[in-house]
Parts: structure tokens; sequence; C-alpha cells
């Protein structure tokens, strides 16, 4: 899912937040009794359990950001993004478009944000699960994947950590395939979330709409094109520096606002 942070110009680096947690919700109609629903809860731990269980994939997603000016009115960005995964400690994700063009690097030792453009790279020592560095470079840098909680080995608890409703809402397609439309509903962010029907219940498409911030913003992600089977080099996931790119710093957590 794909999709990072953003490279500042200068001596420093410093993450661009595109998503908050997905363990969230929408307020709807069709919305039944408070609580998750079994089907609901049933076809998220299906897609969670499923995407768990792969030790290497690739996914291809159209993002789009909606950012909120001081007179209310919205302005959306789109980017585009890849990601490459291999369980238990590689990722690569590459990033492009309306705003940033980035490549993030993770080989089970160090994660490390480049960005080509301008030549500069900032990397730091994680942990060596992809677990727990999405939790370090969460905490400590502020750096969230887009949607990277469906990532974690255990993202179904961690979806629902937060969430008082969820439901059903039907059946929809995404990219011309059927899918299953799910609403959560939690204190901060409303979630839509549609999921591939059959054997491969693989996450589709998801938009989260922030509940407490004017005019509610949405941040949408769309799986373009997933890889169960994608060729995997160690060589993919390693930084090696131009002669030209010179090395910044992360700001800590809040230093950009």
């Amino acid at each position: 899912m794909s999709t990072f942070s953003a490279l500042h110009r200068g001596a420093t680096l410093r993450a661009w937040l595109a998503a908050p947690l997905l363990a969230v919700a929408i307020h709807s109609p069709l919305a039944q009794a408070d609580g998750v629903s079994p089907d609901a809860a049933k076809l998220l731990r299906a897609a969670t359990d499923f995407l768990a269980k792969q030790q290497a994939f690739s996914i291809e997603t159209r993002n789009s950001l909606e950012v909120v000016l001081r007179s209310g009115q919205k302005i959306q960005f789109d980017h585009t993004g890849k990601q490459l995964i291999q369980r238990p400690n590689k990722l690569r994700v590459e990033r492009g478009g309306d705003l940033v063009h980035q490549v993030f690097y993770y080989d089970g030792k160090t994660l490390t944000l480049e960005n080509p453009a301008d030549k500069v790279y900032a990397t730091v020592a994680v942990p060596p699960t992809l677990d727990g560095m999405l939790d370090y470079a969460r905490s400590q840098l502020d750096v969230i994947a887009p949607a990277g909680d469906l990532l974690y080995t255990n993202a179904y608890d961690i979806l629902l950590s937060e969430v008082t409703t969820g439901f059903v809402v039907g059946k929809g397609y995404v990219e011309g395939v059927r899918c299953d439309h799910l609403a959560f509903s939690a204190p901060h962010v409303d979630t839509q979330i549609w999921i591939q029907e059959g054997k491969e219940p693989l996450v589709r498409k998801l938009v989260l709409t922030t509940k407490d911030v004017v005019n509610a913003p949405q941040f949408s992600v769309v799986a373009t094109k997933w890889n169960l089977k994608p060729t995997v080099s160690d060589k993919a996931f390693t930084y090696k520096p131009s002669a030209q790119a010179r090395k910044v710093e992360f700001l800590p957590p809040g230093a950009a606002q």
C-alpha cells in the first residue's frame, strides 16, 4: 500500500504524514446497532490474515490527499506509489506526484528516505522486524506509511482497536474487481474499505475521513495492481547513495510544524 514522507531542502529531513491509523470508521444511514457486525469482522479478519501470510508481495497504488485551507476550501493532491515487501524485515516504497518524489528503503537494519530530485537522503538504525520498524518510524520520526497498518502481522487487532461500529455496506467494484464494501467507525476517523471477493481477499481501496479537522478532509488509496509472486532481490531494499547525494538528518517529531 501502499505509499511516505517528504524531504525538506537544506540540512534537515522531515516525514510527510499522509494517513492516520486505519482503526477507523463511518457514520452512515446504513449503520445498524453499535458494535462491529460479525460479517464485517469476518471479512476484515480474512483480508488481514491473508496478507500477513504472504511472505513477499508488491502493490501499486493511486492516492489522493485533501488539504483544507484556512478559508475552508479543499485542495486535492494526487500521487502514485509502488511498494515491495518481503517478510519479516524488508520494504521498499517509491512515491511520486504533486507534492513529493521519494524512495523509502528498509533492509532489516536501517531505514533510509531519499529525495532524488534534491539529491539528499536521511538514514537511521531501526528494529530488525517490519512491525518494529513501523512502530519506530511512527513514534520517533513521524514517518507513517499510508495504510501502513495493513502491513502489521496483527493488523486486525490494530485496525479495530478504537472502533465502535462496523458493518458491511454491500458490494462494489474497484478497478473492475468485485469487492465487499465495509465501513467502520472510531472517534476521530471514518474508514471505508473495499476487499476483493474470493480466495484472495486483497484490499482494493480505502478511504479515510478525518472527523476532527474542519471540513473533514479525506485520504484515499486505490490498489491498481497486486503481485503476490514478485521478483525479489536484496538490492531492491538496500540504498547506495550516489556521489552527488548529500546526507541530512530527520527532524524530531513536531519540529516541522
